[in-house]
């Protein structure tokens, strides 16, 4: 009897528990076959639309093998060839070496004041490339305050030089200053027991440690130089490079098929440096284990007042480069009439853009951040904490590192040639703010995805183990434990895809309609026109948002990451 009582139980628990099991499935499978199929729209299908483009022998398109013969045995695509080299590792090796030096004084020393030279050295990111390009015109242009320095003309080899060094520092320094945080302090104490100078702890212990990373920001440096139109066309005069040609090919004379074959030969030193660095990463292995002590340095005057001494210079210049963008968008009429004024804020009254651009940039970027945000995490989320679908795991993984080696203009060339046919359903979205937020968000996957794939990992598995023993649902699971512990990192992804967003022309310069015009599209279309002061007060705007909404975003989460984090205190005498 007491059987025929217990039957029904059990049949009722297999039920809710099948039910359960069927809501995880279709969140975990639905979610990766939605994540693969965004990622072959807004990755694949643009690369794979590049090459059809370059490659095809149809009117109208790359013209084939022939004009991809043409083109690379040309003589100006050797002398822009030249210069695109001769530029990119020129920037290169002067950025890396500086960023070295920037890095170890705040990771390795005990100068003051760690905290503001760190948010100086950031300040090139909070603003389009542009803009370093525009202050060197307003010092050492044929009008400039400090043009008696320079020997020759700002506008050439060195003007773009000394523009892409200002341009990419940042980018450069935080590869470094994370390689340079990993340090075991037994190492050191072991080579200083044994007598080794400070300069051979150096040799056998920091550089091998570090070399891998200084390999990735040249990199690094290199690809964003070779890539970036942005000061050339302010500061390149007649020396013309790769990029500044993919460029007035696409947009100033609709020579699409050149573009393509152009985009082609950029994308190459990219990915062979993204190949060769996922090489040496593999080689080189893990730099710490997990009984390492944290390295803290010790006290030295003269090695602080170095390395001080050095930072305080950089920082001089960056605040000097920068300081001299706003006051120029503030001055009346340069050089004649140096009274401060806001004409040059009068947006609507000069060719550009306008307001409108600038509201279309704070709309997007907030678009990017937000949707963003959450795509990025949840996908990483769904590839890192969830069983099975291996192949697919391996296919979203490859599809999300893809556009680490893929340049912004590459990729904006890309979505020009596949959402540009009239054949493609998806023509409808071309010239919209949908595909901006959509390119903007691909552009920068592959560092927000390694940001959020970063926290889940430190998360032990027994989480997801405990929510399957008490038959919670995986998405509640998702949205009540692992969002509030890794906030901090989706947080960081916010913050990053906003000031992206906020600053990139790359992509977007091939994208826009005159009504989703963007801010820092107008910068470049106001330069054009020769308003230099309205592209400087544009460029200063694009930096005080980002700088500000980042202090905003970090200010207010403050309390929200006292709360959620809550659980890292350990509480004494519990």
């Amino acid at each position: 009897m007491s059987a025929n009582v217990a039957l029904p139980i059990p049949h009722k628990q297999v039920r809710q528990t099948s039910r359960a099991e069927i809501g995880d499935r279709l969140f975990v499978v639905g979610g990766k076959v939605l994540l693969l199929v965004l990622l072959g729209v807004a990755v694949l299908m643009p690369l794979l639309a590049i090459f059809w483009r370059g490659f095809s022998s149809e009117a109208g398109q790359g013209g084939g093998l022939i004009a991809a013969r043409e083109l690379l045995s040309s003589a100006n695509f050797h002398w822009l060839l030249g210069n695109s080299l001769k530029v990119s590792l020129s920037v290169a090796a002067i950025v890396v070496p500086l960023a070295y030096l920037f890095a170890y004084a705040l990771q390795r020393t005990l100068i003051p004041g760690k905290g503001i030279w760190r948010g100086m050295s950031l300040l090139p990111l909070m603003a389009p490339s542009m803009l370093p390009g525009i202050a060197l015109v307003y010092l050492f242009g044929n009008q400039g305050m400090l043009r008696g320095l320079l020997s020759d003309n700002i506008y050439g080899f060195w003007g773009i030089v000394l523009g892409e060094v200002i341009y990419t520092f940042p980018h450069a320094l935080m590869i470094l200053l994370s390689a340079l945080s990993l340090a075991d302090a037994r190492l050191f104490d072991a080579a200083s027991s044994m007598g080794a100078s400070p300069a051979k702890a150096f040799r056998s212990i920091t550089w091998p440690a570090t070399r891998q990373a200084v390999f990735a920001a040249f990199c690094l440096v290199f690809t964003l130089t070779i890539t970036d139109f942005g000061v050339p066309v302010v500061v390149g005069g007649d020396y013309q490079v790769l990029a500044l040609e993919a460029y007035k090919a696409v947009v100033g004379q609709q020579q699409f098929g050149r573009g393509a074959l152009i985009g082609m030969v950029l994308l190459l030193p990219a990915l062979f440096s993204f190949g060769v660095d996922a090489w040496l990463r593999r080689r080189h292995g893990d730099s710490m284990s997990g009984r390492a002590q944290v390295f803290q340095p010790v006290p030295s005057k003269r090695r602080d007042a170095c390395y001080l001494a050095i930072v305080l210079l950089i920082c001089a210049v960056l605040l000097l480069v920068f300081g001299m963008a706003v006051y120029s968008s503030l001055v009346k009429f340069w050089p004649y009439n140096l009274s401060l004024s806001l004409n040059h804020y009068q947006f609507n009254d000069t060719a550009g853009g306008g307001w409108l651009a600038y509201g279309n940039s704070v709309k997007m970027a907030l678009c990017t951040a937000l949707i963003g945000s959450v795509l990025i995490f949840t996908g990483a989320y769904l590839m890192e904490k969830t069983k099975g679908q291996r192949g697919l795991n391996l296919t979203l993984r490859m599809l999300s590192f893809v556009p680490m080696a893929v340049p912004g203009l590459v990729l904006g060339l890309g979505y020009v040639f596949f959402f540009n046919l009239t054949g493609n359903p998806l023509h409808v979205l071309y010239g919209t703010m949908t595909l901006l937020v959509v390119c903007t968000i691909a552009h920068y996957l592959t560092t927000a995805q390694m940001t959020a794939t970063t926290a889940l990992r430190q998360l032990d598995a027994e989480f997801e183990a405990a929510a399957l023993s008490l038959k919670a649902p995986l998405y509640r699971h998702y949205l009540r434990v692992t969002v509030p512990i890794c906030l901090p990192a989706l947080l960081d992804i916010v913050r990053y895809l906003f000031v992206s967003a906020m600053t990139t022309v790359s992509a977007a310069i091939f994208l826009y309609s005159p009504d989703t015009i963007l801010a820092a599209v107008a910068v470049l279309n106001m330069d054009d026109a020769g308003n230099v002061g309205g592209a400087a007060a544009m460029s200063t705007l694009i930096l005080f948002t980002s700088a500000g909404v980042s202090l905003l975003l970090a200010w207010a989460s403050r309390g929200l990451l006292r709360r959620s984090q809550a659980w890292r205190q350990t509480a004494p005498g519990h």
